[in-house]
């Protein structure tokens, strides 16, 4: 349904939101405690998952372009998933009236466990395929390693997720925002 024709965007991204709050408004307003939906942690990795997938593949195109080796193309795309991640939660709960400084503690709270998972299982996964490291952005095998790594670095991390929403962390905190 598109809600942009008929409504602002602080509408808009209220009425996306509705549909997050069915399992976890309750639980949020007993203190935390309840089950969040696999649905709201799907949601939340797959927000996580494309500021990391944007940050890291920017930072390997950059540290290929510059002929870096893997370890410094690494450290660059691990830090722009992180910059990237955590800019996507910063950038909606300004937008949502919050100062800069409540929005960083919001943002570090809401996704750095998300991000350390993604980003430990999806490096570990091009780390441990065979060729991966030394394939080239050209390469197929850089590719496949890179998006199979998300797959499974998604499937990882949304119990994560879960877990930490039906608890009031993570991007629980973000909620109370739209």
């Amino acid at each position: 349904m598109d809600h942009s024709a008929h409504h602002t965007s602080t509408a808009h991204d209220h009425a996306t939101h509705e549909g997050d709050h069915g399992h976890t408004d309750h639980a949020m307003h007993q203190g935390g405690q309840g089950r969040a939906s696999w649905a709201t942690a799907a949601k939340a990795t797959l927000h996580c998952l494309t500021g990391c997938a944007i940050g890291e593949v920017l930072g390997m195109v950059i540290g290929t372009a510059l002929g870096w080796g893997n370890a410094p193309t690494m450290i660059l795309a691990i830090t722009l998933a992180f910059v990237f991640g955590y800019s996507f939660t910063l950038f909606a709960v300004r937008r949502a009236g919050l100062d800069l400084k409540s929005a960083i503690k919001v943002a570090l709270a809401a996704d750095t466990v998300s991000i350390a998972v993604m980003e430990l299982v999806d490096n570990g996964i091009i780390a441990l395929t065979p060729g991966a490291m030394d394939a080239h952005l050209s390469d197929g095998l850089f590719w496949s390693a890179l998006l199979g790594g998300f797959a499974v670095a998604f499937l990882i991390t949304t119990p994560v997720n879960k877990w930490m929403i039906g608890r009031g962390k993570g991007h629980a905190v973000v909620h109370a925002y739209h």
